[in-house]
């Protein structure tokens, strides 16, 4: 009844409706006149044949049933001048029901109701009591990869999207759509921009300008978060009232170059969650190979968590008979002294003479060869496009799938290999190549989006990074919660409060990780950060824990330990 209503609603609002509604009634009303007027007619013919009285309702049920060629015969003319009649009647009901009616009506009034009905699953506006919500204004890789993530942690959204025909596709497709310009206040304004919890624009550097622009004419305190494919924009989208831009070009490349070894064994941080530092280490050539992680101590020694471990690719959660090999790289949590420790123990600062090769000289690929640079390793550029090459001893101008152009660029000698295209399908294609030419050699892939991450891994790349998963992690991070950190690709730390239920309980007692699949990394207090707690001290009422898992394990969690 509701969604009827609001069918009812919208095609009445629609000023074509309405006319055509108008034009549709006087078309009845003149039908309406005929069906009386020959009614009128049969009982004058039938008292000049001197025929029986036939009541009104006869006279019309005559009339409809000529009209519409049923013709039951119960009730025919003698004369002459019925027949003619009745030939008139039976040639104006040809074309008033059977041609003029059908048209008329599928025109005027079925048209303009499937329109209302298709409009009602794709509404121009959200309730006015609307508040605490998601605005995305594009559907993309990154938008998608958003919406999942709102999902599980129960966030409502909602998608502009401008054209009714791709709206109702996304709305079968079971998103939460509602139609209108991205450009227009209004629009915002029926999108209760006031009350949003947050706005995120994912279009070209100028459409996420005027977005953001528009957007603060209707409200100065939502956050307004805005990608830029170019750092000249930045200013830019900041001066139009952005809160915060994201270049994500920048921040994959500098993520990819986080991934490269280098060919030491010191601990790299990859990221900080507040004081907690997440590291990895290569286990090549160092005293831990052959060793369990029970064996090696290394909680005892220096401090440090093993979260877990990368063996060629596949991510492995830590556990005590877990054997270190030369291809092992470790990945640890522990604070800034755990860090320092364990390269006074276990670091060597030896590193790779020959340079780090890098397919793709775009954003991606240029950002990801200035972070290799600060960290002192040097590296050869691939790049089609010979307006892209910046540094002619650095840079080779070619097609990579060329033999002879892997080879000018390294491809024998190099340590890494770091696959940076826009083009998932290139990007495997290769990586397929790069392996069988080195099967050696570190393999650092990107991927557009998610479901060609395992296709990577399986073509052959030990790391992959996804641009949709990366943009919709940074936004999500801009919300009112608690800071996710992307270890891997569906690997997260992220922190929660205790739960009510295991509060004054220890880590071992709620057996977290065997019911959940997350590992406690730390746990937070009064501001202060427990890196590799006690695992038998009870857990603090008000405290936060400090979990690593998948998203389907914190799923797990969420549902296992936060009932009411």
């Amino acid at each position: 009844m509701k969604f009827m209503v609001s069918q009812l609603l919208y095609f009445w609002r629609d000023r074509q409706s309405r006319v055509n509604t108008v034009a549709l009634l006087r078309f009845f009303a003149v039908l309406s006149l005929l069906v009386t007027a020959y009614s009128v007619i049969f009982h004058f013919i039938m008292a000049y044949e001197g025929r029986e009285e036939y009541s009104w309702i006869t006279g019309f049920y005559w009339t409809l049933t000529v009209m519409s060629t049923l013709g039951f015969g119960d009730i025919t003319f003698h004369s002459d001048l019925g027949r003619v009649f009745s030939s008139f009647v039976l040639m104006s009901g040809i074309v008033f029901l059977l041609i003029l009616f059908p048209f008329t009506f599928i025109q005027f009034f079925y048209e303009p109701w499937m329109k209302a009905q298709s409009a009602a699953r794709a509404p121009t506006r959200l309730p006015e009591n609307t508040r605490g919500h998601v605005i995305l204004v594009q559907h993309d890789a990154v938008t998608n990869a958003l919406i999942e993530r709102l999902n599980q942690y129960q966030y409502p959204y909602v998608l502009l999207v401008s054209d009714l025909d791709e709206a109702l596709r996304l709305h079968d497709m079971g998103f939460k759509v509602v139609r209108g310009d991205q450009d227009s206040p209004d629009t915002y304004r029926r999108l209760r921009a006031e009350n949003a919890l947050l706005v995120a624009a994912t279009c070209t550097d100028q459409v996420n300008t005027n977005i953001a622009f528009t957007v603060r004419e209707i409200t100065t305190d939502v956050p307004i978060i805005a990608t830029a494919n170019v750092p000249a924009s930045v200013d830019i989208l900041e001066l139009a009232g952005s809160s915060q831009v994201l270049q994500l070009g920048e921040m994959m490349g500098q993520a990819l170059a986080r991934r490269v070894s280098g060919g030491d064994t010191t601990a790299h941080v990859i990221g900080q969650f507040d004081e907690l530092l997440i590291a990895e280490a290569n286990m090549r050539r160092t005293d831990l190979v052959g060793k369990t992680l029970a064996a090696s101590r290394l909680r005892e020694q220096v401090g440090i968590t093993v979260l877990g471990v990368w063996e060629r690719g596949d991510f492995e959660n830590a556990q005590p008979q877990t054997m270190i090999t030369e291809n092992t790289v470790l990945v640890f949590a522990g604070s800034a002294e755990h860090i320092r420790r364990y390269g006074e123990h276990y670091g060597r600062q030896e590193r790779n003479t020959e340079p780090v090769l890098i397919i793709g000289g775009g954003r991606v690929g240029t950002a990801a060869a200035a972070a290799l640079l600060r960290r002192g390793l040097d590296y050869r550029v691939v790049e089609m496009d010979a307006s892209r090459v910046r540094d002619p001893e650095r840079y080779v101008a070619g097609n990579a799938a060329e033999l002879t152009i892997l080879e000018q660029a390294g491809i024998r000698t190099t340590p890494v290999v770091l696959v940076t295209t826009h083009d998932d399908d290139t990007n495997i294609y290769l990586t397929i190549y790069c392996r069988r030419l080195r099967p050696d050699v570190q393999i650092i892939s990107r991927a557009r989006l998610e479901r060609n991450i395992a296709t990577l891994h399986r073509a052959g790349a030990d790391f992959v990074l996804s641009y949709a998963s990366m943009g919709a992690n940074a936004i999500l991070n801009s919300l009112n919660r608690s800071n996710i950190l992307m270890v891997a690709e569906g690997l997260d730390i992220f922190t929660v409060p205790v739960p009510d239920q295991i509060a004054g309980r220890s880590i071992a007692e709620c057996d977290i990780r065997r019911k959940s699949g997350c590992s406690v990394v730390a746990v937070q207090t009064n501001g202060a950060t427990d890196v590799s707690p006690d695992p038998y001290r009870p857990l603090p009422k008000d405290g936060n824990l400090i979990l690593i898992g998948t998203v389907d394990a914190e799923k797990r969690f969420l549902r296992q330990f936060n009932r009411g």
